[in-house]
């Protein structure tokens, strides 16, 4: 239906043409109490109670304004003062019966207008107005239809959006509880041992305070490739400068090796898709800096047609399992990284994982523009 502002204007308007009809019949003929003077005094309250009215439209209230109009326009051409009134009061009703009403109760509007032009004459202009006032109201139904159809589309991506924040919380507090902080609980523990190593034999507590130093020097690039993979991209950066970034950001924190290597490479259309493309890559870089003990890393991206293809390899301890498989094939073994599969999928990518045991791992995934 038309939104509320837009019915409140439209009986505004449907008012200030009762009032019009009025002062014009005043003008044209006796000022004397007759039927059509009831009509245009219970039309022109009823026109002013519409406008009062805020409450939300039924389909009883829209049926009632049908009626009225319908009323006021039949016994408008009936008791015409003269010739131009008629096709006024015609074109009013069509008017507001397309813009105020659905389908049906047009098609009953031109059906009755014609009925009566058929009776009184002025068929013609009768059927202009009826073709124009079909027109408007199949328009309006294919607005209307639109409408409903990016609604239930906004209402799906706002279930999605929620979904995915809800997703990030769990996989920044799971991250977030097996690293930094299984580190500051190690951290606590080294301290205790070595508060009571201190009272027995100060040489040993030196020693052990060599090895908490080096415990937190792990901490402090546990913490920073922590907030790597939650760091937004800078603004205005292309996909591969954010890329060459977060290498360099890598090689500067761990002194792990990386290169990087691009051609061709332009940016989505889609900003979103940019964005997960550079999160896959830093929690890639984050697996590889926590569990491979790689010191070489190689990155790179292609423009393979309608898809963008990254490539991240370490020379460092792989997987667990041997081979190499897909997203399917690795969902259905329960291997490979949970939350770079997730994006994938969301992302309606391609994954290859592939392992080779104590020589290193090599990451491939596909995503569409």
């Amino acid at each position: 239906m038309v939104p509320y502002r837009g019915r409140l204007a439209l009986r505004i308007a449907r008012l200030s043409v009762s009032l019009v009809c009025a002062a014009w019949y005043w003008h044209s003929a006796p000022l004397e109490l007759n039927t059509l003077w009831l009509l245009l005094a219970a039309h022109a309250i009823y026109s002013a109670v519409e406008c009062i009215d805020f409450g939300y439209e039924t389909r009883l209230r829209s049926w009632i304004a049908f009626a009225a109009d319908a009323a006021y326009f039949l016994l408008w051409i009936w008791t015409s003062p003269d010739e131009f009134q008629a096709p006024l009061a015609c074109a009013f009703f069509l008017a507001s019966t397309a813009l105020l009403h659905d389908r049906v109760r047009v098609f009953a509007a031109v059906a009755g207008t014609l009925a009566a032009a058929l009776l009184f004459g002025g068929i013609a202009p009768v059927i202009a107005l009826g073709a124009l006032a079909v027109a408007v109201a199949f328009y309006k139904h294919y607005l209307e239809a639109r409408m409903s159809t990016t609604l239930r589309h906004n209402v799906v991506i706002r279930s999605q959006a929620l979904s995915a924040r809800e997703a990030e919380r769990q996989r920044i507090a799971a991250d977030f509880h097996d690293g930094p902080l299984q580190n500051f609980v190690g951290f606590q523990l080294r301290l205790e041992i070595i508060r009571r190593q201190m009272e027995r034999d100060a040489g040993v507590a030196m020693q052990e305070l060599l090895g908490l130093q080096e415990l937190c020097k792990s901490q402090v690039a546990d913490l920073r490739a922590f907030v790597r993979t939650m760091r937004p991209p800078d603004e205005g950066m292309s996909l591969a400068a954010s890329l060459v970034r977060v290498a360099d950001g890598l090689q500067r924190d761990t002194g792990i090796t990386c290169t990087f290597t691009g051609e061709e490479l332009q940016d989505p259309p889609e900003v979103d898709i940019a964005l997960e493309i550079l999160q896959i890559v830093r929690e890639a870089f984050n697996n590889i800096q926590k569990h491979s003990g790689a010191t070489r890393v190689s990155l790179s991206a292609h423009r393979r047609g309608r898809h963008v293809e990254i490539v991240v390899e370490d020379n460092g301890a792989g997987f667990s399992f041997a081979g190499t498989f897909n997203l399917e094939e690795l969902e259905a073994a329960r291997l490979g990284p949970v939350s770079i599969k997730r994006r994938i999928k969301m992302l309606a990518g391609e994954l290859s994982l592939a392992s080779r045991p104590g020589d290193g791992a090599k990451l491939t995934f596909r995503v569409p523009f």
